[in-house]
């Protein structure tokens, strides 16, 4: 008997695809399914979709629901963290507060000011898994969603390496996919191999037999006005390499883009985009429940190549298969600093998960991933540390937020910040601090 704990399982937009790809595999064995989350009516939520999946696959499977987390979490094989602490209201904070500086964000949940926030507020919540999973279940593997996650992944390593944990994300798997879709090309046909930080690794190698796709790829993009007029695109014929996630997570990352009027006219970016992703996911679940109260509830259509559910599926059955994972940096990508989080490939098989050391990354591509993760180290730092100004310091490094204040007005910022989320950030970090 397997089982697998979802905490955060109240996500139930995420976690309704996660038992879809759980539940497709016939070779698992009896499975025993838990559903953890805080919302009682989410929680409750949660439950019924995952019995109406298991239904629907006709899977030996027990489906239960635990409000605390300790018995949630007691004999789990695997644990799946969704959690999104302080959910849309903290996501709209995230947006409003640096937006009254003139910050432009887009998605706000990796890196700049909602990137270094939501890790503030998501440490104390690692925190809880971690030592309630040191408790009941040793051996379990954390499989976290949670963003930002090379900060969450790194914060974890530092504070509760006994833990064993992998970051998954599924943008490197999908950035792949709508490559070939675009030069027309199977995917079923292609290797590829890539590697960075989470949200902005790199397509280093992308092959059929051997042969580079890369200038299938330049010669649509000459071809094609509306296709340069994508920030990730724009990168890639500057950098060489194609990044790993979508134009409006990039544009967040670097110094480039946001601050200038023209260039958001220019490649069409959308600022604020996530705040009706958030909205639209709440509206969502609301809309399930309903559905699954009638019992109509109908799940995914199609497979949505997650990786939780691949990872529980080769551990157990022993088959062998390769992801990408972010995971400290223990001499994986050698020019990178030593610690971080790393997104690279991953062997799964009977005998675990192996991550792969590849070679060094091109030089401006190393580059780019250390000043990111130069935001990641200072903001693990506060909340390791306790040290407030170390908070200050990761906003004043971050490219897009020092592209466009001055530094009073950084620290003005993180001030407010911290007034905005004082009841979910660490008691050490909740004072204001003026230079």
């Amino acid at each position: 008997m397997t089982t697998i704990c979802f905490v955060g399982a109240g996500s139930a937009v995420f976690t309704r695809q996660l038992l879809r790809d759980l539940l497709g595999y016939d070779d698992l064995g009896p499975l025993t399914l838990v559903m953890h989350d805080i919302d009682e009516r989410r929680l409750r939520l949660a439950h019924d979709v995952a019995r109406l999946t298991v239904a629907h696959r006709g899977r030996t499977a027990t489906v239960r629901s635990e409000s605390d987390l300790r018995s949630a979490l007691t004999g789990a094989d695997f644990v799946i963290n969704t959690v999104n602490v302080g959910g849309h209201t903290a996501t709209v904070t995230d947006f409003d507060v640096p937006a009254r500086y003139g910050v432009r964000q887009t998605i706000a949940d990796t890196l700049g000011v909602g990137g270094v926030f939501r890790a503030l507020r998501t440490f104390p919540v690692l925190d809880n898994i971690a030592e309630a999973m040191r408790g009941v279940c040793p051996d379990a593997w954390l499989l976290n969603y949670t963003n930002p996650m090379a900060m969450n992944l790194q914060y974890l390593a530092i504070r509760h390496p006994d833990v064993r944990a992998l970051g998954l994300c599924h943008s490197v798997y999908w950035t792949v996919h709508d490559l070939c879709e675009l030069v027309g090309v199977p995917l079923e046909e292609v290797e590829f191999h890539s590697a960075g930080v989470n949200h902005q690794a790199w397509v280093l190698r992308w092959e059929r037999s051997g042969e580079s796709l890369y200038p299938l790829l330049d010669e649509l993009i000459a071809s094609d006005p509306g296709l340069r007029r994508r920030v990730r695109v724009d990168m890639y014929r500057r950098l060489g390499f194609y990044p790993t996630e979508t134009s409006e997570h990039s544009s967040e990352y670097v110094p480039w883009y946001l601050h200038d009027d023209a260039e958001i006219e220019r490649l069409r970016i959308p600022v604020g985009d996530y705040l009706q992703i958030s909205a639209d996911n709440a509206a969502e679940v609301e809309a399930l429940v309903p559905l699954v109260a009638e019992g109509r509830y109908v799940e995914p259509d199609e497979e949505a190549a997650e990786y939780a559910p691949q990872v529980v599926h080769s551990l157990v059955t022993g088959q062998a298969r390769t992801i990408q994972v972010t995971v400290p940096n223990t001499g994986l990508i050698p020019n990178l600093p030593e610690g971080a989080g790393v997104e690279v490939p991953c062997r799964l098989d009977g005998d675990g998960a192996r991550p792969l050391a590849v070679a060094a990354l091109p030089a401006a591509c190393a580059a780019l991933n250390r000043s990111f993760l130069s935001v990641v180290d200072l903001t693990v730092r506060a909340a390791v540390d306790e040290r407030p100004e170390l908070v200050r310091q990761a906003m004043m490094v971050d490219p897009n937020t020092a592209a466009t204040l001055s530094v009073d007005a950084i620290w003005s910022l993180a001030d407010d910040m911290v007034a905005a989320h004082s009841d979910r950030l660490p008691e050490p970090l909740r004072k204001p601090l003026r230079p």
